[in-house]
């Protein structure tokens, strides 16, 4: 085995979407930083659908943007269609999705990553880590080399052990087309890790030439397209549209004549698959009575004919594949490019994970990603991103950075997965996040700029402008408290087109806007201040006037629930000698080892009459250090 002539503070494993963010964030907080991979022209590949965003998945986005990230500016410079999902609810859950052009979407990630100082890139296929006197002290590879650290983050996505499903005929793949990885899994497993397995799939590729898009519905995206980045002034890439197809019941019969083959249905795969993102086979078998499922045809790129077909995953038999697809009304004379398939891959629990993504096992190795049992390029990005933040910290001998439920999505993410762990693939929703009011996609800047800036991850400039607009909107909604009505011909026009007639002169701009039949464009209509503020700070004004009293209520509450989250655990802390805890919980947190009370509260089967024990013995210190 060679030793590479020079040693890295962090070494990422893995370049998706979790190992793109893990290392520009180690490599600009000044750590001399590697990123390695089996395949570098496979950076940053959508392996799935070509889009980022989503429900809750956009929050994340734009988290990831406030922080300093790259995937929200990534998206910007290659997406082909823009939506704001949800517009007619609240502002909490409404949610930013697009469309990506697939192949420049990861070469302008790669771009960046070979443009950005301190970062080295690599292809190599991780085979072990090198652990010496039990301190980890670098990896090794399959071809012979080792690389050593201060520091790994592994990303190893859907890699460790793949194994790809057609049908009932399976064969090793990290996904179709390139090779798994093979040893790392085995080697975390006898260490002591806790190692699952998952399943998850993604439907054929199909040949857009050979489909009747006329007799499909069109959908297009939002115009103007607006951008997920916060320093994106404006989209300026092509823009298409989606189309939207169903199923019927014809399809459903030949899917039901091949479950006897579906690798699904007749035992064959072990791992278990995504709840809320079930292949077709799974939904035509749980909702029998259903006679459609719509998919939505998403174009792959401008430069090719591959298009998407959302919702249709399956890991069915190609014989069954092609006239499945073919049953559909516009797609009867498609052709597959490339099958759908089912893949299952090894992960380790992240209940064996402390709150910065660092392992409870081995000091300075992260994970982060599908290893964590995720779904989804969004929350690979998330953790990526705070791995590799704390990667950088820990080199610096710094304290880790941990975003609490109540500042962001990532942090509702990492608490629920080293909490609670994960049995099924997770995915982010808004419901998961008791405090969504304050976590809107909206103010991801108001809440974490200041952190990605003090972090060096936020450029000067992007600062600047961040400091001008959370001055604007200050200044704005004092403004707005001070100006009141006069009761002018101007006012009493708009009012009166509003249908507004219980307005008393002298009331505030501020009185107005918290009506719900009044909004800021309306007193822009009659206010020319109002008309002259930029959109950004109007939206802002408006959601923190609307629902200031909402948000007053969910501030109360991270208040008082911060005692909990801020009661540190010693991680040596012997549960056995608390007086009062019943065998159930001793064994509950003796597994989780929680690193703070508000994690151990939040462990199903702990009682709250349990965290009060544990809190009065770790105020006493009536507990006993079993690590000494």
């Amino acid at each position: 085995m060679m030793t590479y002539d020079l040693t890295y503070d962090v070494i990422v494993v893995g370049a998706g979407h979790a190992g793109c963010e893990a290392a520009l964030a180690a490599a600009r907080m000044g750590c001399r930083s590697m990123l390695l991979t089996i395949n570098l022209d496979a950076i940053a590949l959508m392996s799935c659908n070509p889009a980022i965003g989503g429900l809750a998945k956009g929050h994340l986005v734009k988290e990831i943007d406030a922080l300093g990230g790259e995937m929200a500016k990534n998206i910007d410079a290659t997406g082909i269609q823009f939506r704001i999902l949800n517009t007619r609810k609240g502002p909490a859950v409404r949610a930013s999705r697009a469309q990506a052009d697939k192949q420049l979407y990861r070469l302008r990630m790669k771009r960046v990553l070979e443009q950005q100082p301190n970062l080295d890139l690599k292809q190599g296929e991780v085979t072990a880590l090198f652990i010496e006197g039990g301190e980890l002290r670098g990896v090794d590879t399959r071809s012979g080399i080792r690389f050593l650290c201060k520091t790994v983050v592994v990303t190893t996505g859907t890699f460790m052990r793949g194994l790809i499903h057609i049908g009932l005929t399976n064969y090793p793949g990290g996904r179709a087309g390139d090779l798994p990885s093979v040893g790392l899994s085995d080697q975390l497993r006898t260490i002591g890790f806790d190692v699952g397995r998952l399943k998850t799939g993604t439907p054929a590729r199909l040949d857009g030439r050979t489909i009747d898009f006329s007799r499909l519905e069109t959908q297009y995206g939002d115009d103007p397209p607006m951008p997920f980045s916060f320093s994106t002034d404006r989209i300026t890439m092509q823009q298409v549209p989606c189309h939207i197809a169903y199923t019927n019941p014809r399809s459903h019969e030949i899917i039901r004549s091949g479950l006897d083959r579906s690798p699904l249905y007749a035992g064959v795969i072990e791992g278990i698959g995504p709840r809320y993102c079930p292949s077709i086979e799974d939904k035509v078998v749980r909702f029998p009575d259903k006679e459609r499922h719509q998919t939505f045809i998403e174009p792959e790129g401008l430069e090719t004919v591959e298009v998407y077909p959302s919702g249709m995953s399956t890991s069915l038999p190609i014989d069954i594949q092609i006239p499945f697809y073919r049953s559909m009304v516009g797609l009867e004379r498609v052709e597959i490019m490339r099958p759908a398939y089912a893949i299952e891959y090894d992960y380790v629990d992240p209940i064996q994970l402390h709150s910065s993504l660092e392992t409870k096992n081995i000091r300075n190795l992260y994970h982060a990603g599908q290893i964590n049992g995720t779904s989804g390029y969004e929350e690979a990005a998330g953790q990526g991103l705070l791995a590799g933040i704390n990667a950088a910290l820990r080199v610096k001998g710094e304290d880790p950075l941990v975003l609490d439920r109540s500042q962001a999505y990532i942090g509702v993410m990492i608490d629920d997965l080293v909490t609670l762990g994960t049995k099924e693939p997770y995915r982010m929703f808004t419901s998961r996040a008791e405090y969504r009011l304050l976590l809107r996609e909206d103010n991801a800047d108001l809440r974490l700029r200041e952190i990605g800036y003090s972090l060096g991850l936020v450029p000067e400039s992007e600062y600047t402008q961040f400091i001008r607009k959370r001055e604007m909107i200050s200044e704005d909604l004092q403004r707005i408290a001070a100006t009141r009505v006069t009761l002018s011909d101007r006012e009493n026009s708009v009012l009166t087109r509003l249908g507004v007639e219980d307005i008393q002169k002298g009331t505030t701009l501020e009185h107005l806007l918290k009506r719900s039949d009044i909004t800021y464009s309306d007193l822009a209509a009659m206010d020319d201040v109002s008309r002259e503020t930029s959109a950004a700070v109007r939206e802002q004004v408006e959601i923190q006037t609307k629902y200031q009293g909402y948000i007053d209520r969910q501030l109360e509450q991270v208040e008082r629930s911060k005692k909990l989250e801020t009661a540190v655990i010693p991680g040596g802390l012997d549960y056995a000698s608390i007086r009062g805890l019943t065998t159930e919980v001793r064994e509950k947190l003796e597994k989780g080892r929680p690193d703070t009370l508000g994690q151990a509260a939040r462990i199903p089967g702990i009682t709250p009459a349990a965290i009060s024990i544990l809190a009065i013995a770790l105020k006493a210190n009536t507990w006993k250090d079993i690590s000494r």
